[in-house]
């Protein structure tokens, strides 16, 4: 999402300038016929038409509070991943039992590979995640971006077995690609781990109680993730928005000329200066009808951008880096090596993934 506060609205033109000149089209070509083609019949009561459009207001309205909603929920989701990462790896630092010179060597590695291990989970959920789902098409239609500026996603960059190779070993690697539920397969290496550590001693069994309750929190945090992942937005709300927009962006040009003719011979009947301004007001409506509908356009589509918060654009939840940046974290707290630890991702044109 965007780093900046608020969102220009040069950013908004930009993003909608395409659907924003075909309106302007639109009420130019059904003001010409109108106007200088004489087609008078070329209009509609403006009653039905505002009918219509309070009823798409209420069905868009609805639409994005559904839409903000799977955003702020996944975005509280990744936060209780956070909290619970770090409090799994302080927990861990000081759940074992003997403290001795001799074993602390052990002791530190343990740490080490199951910190390490905790970044593998991380980065295989971010990557589930990031998995491209057949409704996710809001930003790429027929292989092309919709979108005018530079952004890099990184799971799309690297494959996940290269980053699953720093910190997993060799045998744990292969365990993992072999399933289908990498994120899960970890959690299991990470729950066997403990129960062996818990049989050889070195670690409390309350310790290894309130490990295993985190694990379960971690199991409970990505089903909730993978429920937004796998779950779409219904599609008839969603299409019915779509087809209702449209429908009233192709009746409002003909229901508001009338209004604006009108008010022309009004002001023409006035008399001087007004009668230049009342010959030309009807095309005035141009300008005010595109804005009606780009506004209701934009609206619908704030709502599709939002329904989607791992689909990895620039309005998602920048869940690549909130797990690199609990990665490093975690990592700092066992003092490990400056060169071990990842480097934050660079947020191109101010945009975090």
């Amino acid at each position: 999402m965007y780093t900046r506060r608020r969102f220009p609205m040069r950013t908004v033109l930009i993003w909608t300038r395409r659907e924003l000149i075909f309106f302007i089209c639109l009420s130019t070509v059904v003001t010409v016929l109108y106007e200088l083609l004489d087609i008078k019949w070329l209009q509609l009561p403006f009653t039905p038409v505002g009918v219509v459009g309070t009823a798409v207001a209420f069905l868009i309205g609805f639409q994005n509070n559904a839409a903000y909603d799977r955003i702020w929920e996944a975005r509280k989701i990744w936060g209780g991943i956070v909290n619970v990462s770090r409090s799994f790896v302080i927990t861990v630092k000081d759940s074992f039992y003997i403290h001795k010179a001799t074993e602390a060597k052990d002791e530190k590695e343990n740490i080490r590979i199951i910190t390490r291990r905790h970044v593998a989970w991380l980065t295989a959920l971010r990557y589930a995640m990031r998995t491209k789902k057949p409704w996710e098409a809001t930003y790429n239609m027929e292989g092309k971006k919709k979108v005018n500026f530079e952004y890099h996603i990184p799971e799309h960059r690297t494959p996940l077995e290269e980053e699953l190779r720093d910190y997993l070993s060799e045998e744990e690697l292969n365990y993992v690609m072999q399933k289908d539920n990498k994120p899960n397969a970890v959690i299991n290496l990470q729950s066997k781990h403990l129960r062996k550590l818990a049989d050889e001693g070195k670690i409390w069994d309350f310790s290894l109680l309130r490990m295993q309750e985190m694990l379960q929190e971690m199991t409970a945090l990505q089903g909730k993730s993978e429920r937004i992942k796998n779950f779409p937005y219904p599609k008839q709300y969603g299409s019915i928005s779509y087809h209702f927009v449209h429908i009233f962006m192709w009746l409002l040009p003909f229901a508001i000329i009338p209004s604006f003719a009108s008010m022309g011979s009004d002001l023409g009947e006035i008399g001087k200066p007004y009668e230049f301004i009342g010959d030309y007001f009807i095309w005035l409506n141009i300008p005010f009808t595109a804005l009606v509908i780009w506004v209701f356009n934009t609206m619908l589509r704030i709502g599709l951008a939002g329904e989607n918060p791992f689909e990895g654009s620039v309005n998602d939840v920048p869940i690549s880096n909130i797990s690199r940046g609990i990665s490093r974290d975690i990592l700092q707290l066992i003092d490990e090596e400056p060169e071990n630890i990842p480097e934050p991702f660079e947020n191109i044109n101010n945009v975090q993934m």
